[in-house]
């Protein structure tokens, strides 16, 4: 029983290690890397994947249009490249990846706002690993080089950076929420959220990956995770088969092994008596059978002859195969 919990409990415990996230096959990369921009500013974005350079297009959910592929209306397309020439206020939204083949495989979703004023705040495009340092830049239209500006989160100011930079020094879920900057004599900028997630503690499972907000136009979800959830499925069920098979074959075993200890079986005695005339004082005379086993059982069998007539011929007399699981030994058997 001890064996059996212990190995329960190691299936368990590779499950719950193994723990079942999306697995994104591909990711949008923005060039310039940032998610806020002046209007009319060219961009550039590149799905990325390990295994092909091709085979994904650019979509995206605007105020004015839903799943709008590149190149149907907007950007220019290139293999798994989307280029935009000039970006305008309306196209502020959601992009992502996703097949050109007809599969729901898709990216994790980035919002890229452009904006009709004078500052921008330049933040990291994704979210940031747990304890990672982030740099914050407020940048202003004109002049192009950095300019002193002030800092907020949630409305809040949280420092001065002199040259339009502020860095959070190992961020933690604390640090998340809405930060804008402020150049005095240039403006504000719009807000941008800034997300942290955690650091992972295993790597036998890859840490879970951010999804696109949940709304009716959303981008679909990523399927490519179900193929780590059957990899995962299968192994569990195939060791919890194999430890069953181990306990089986243990108990049968051990059965096998207790029953033939228990049981004894006593040699054939085949004891014949001649047609003869026996003398009146004829001593007594006894046969004894020591027969061992695991244990060691002994059996006696005293055969005394009549002392008042002839011993007339009869029937041979034959003791054969005698067991018992529970009987230690013989008892002495006497005939007259």
């Amino acid at each position: 029983m001890k064996e059996t919990q212990q190995s329960l409990l190691l299936c368990l415990s590779f499950l719950l290690g193994c723990r079942i996230n999306r697995v994104l096959p591909v990711r949008l990369t923005v060039n310039p890397s940032r998610s806020q921009f002046f209007r009319g500013e060219s961009v550039t974005l590149i799905c990325e994947d390990e295994n092909r350079s091709d085979g994904w297009t650019v979509r995206r959910n605007t105020t004015l249009e839903t799943r709008k592929r590149c190149g149907d209306g907007w950007g220019k397309l290139n293999g798994s490249t989307c280029n935009i020439s000039s970006f305008y206020k309306h196209e502020t939204g959601l992009y992502w990846c996703e097949s050109m083949s007809g599969s729901s495989s898709s990216s994790s979703s980035i919002q890229l706002s452009v904006s009709g004023g004078s500052v921008i705040l330049q933040s990291p495009v994704l979210p940031v690993m747990e304890g990672d340092d982030v740099t914050l830049s407020c940048r202003a239209r004109n002049p192009t080089h950095n300019l002193p500006a002030a800092f907020y989160k949630d409305g809040s100011f949280i420092g001065d950076g002199s040259s339009g930079h502020m860095t959070l020094l190992h961020v933690s879920s604390s640090d998340e929420g809405l930060y804008k900057c402020n150049v005095k004599g240039h403006g504000e900028s719009p807000s941008r959220r800034i997300s942290v997630k955690e650091k992972p503690t295993t790597t036998s499972c890859p840490p879970p990956t951010p999804s696109p907000p949940s709304s009716s136009s959303s981008p679909p979800s990523s399927q490519s995770g179900l193929y780590i959830s059957l990899s995962c499925v299968i192994v569990v069920i195939f060791l919890l088969v194999l430890v069953l098979l181990v306990l089986l074959v243990k108990r049968r075993r051990h059965k096998t092994k207790a029953d033939n200890g228990d049981d004894v079986t006593y040699s054939d005695i085949q004891i014949t008596q001649l047609h003869q005339q026996r003398p009146k004082e004829s001593p007594s005379s006894a046969i004894y059978s020591d027969v061992r086993t695991d244990g060691i059982s002994y059996g006696e069998i005293n055969i005394r002859t009549n002392r008042t007539r002839d011993v007339r011929p009869d029937t041979d007399i034959i003791y054969s195969s005698l067991r018992n699981s529970q009987w230690s030994g013989m008892h002495p058997i006497r005939t007259e």
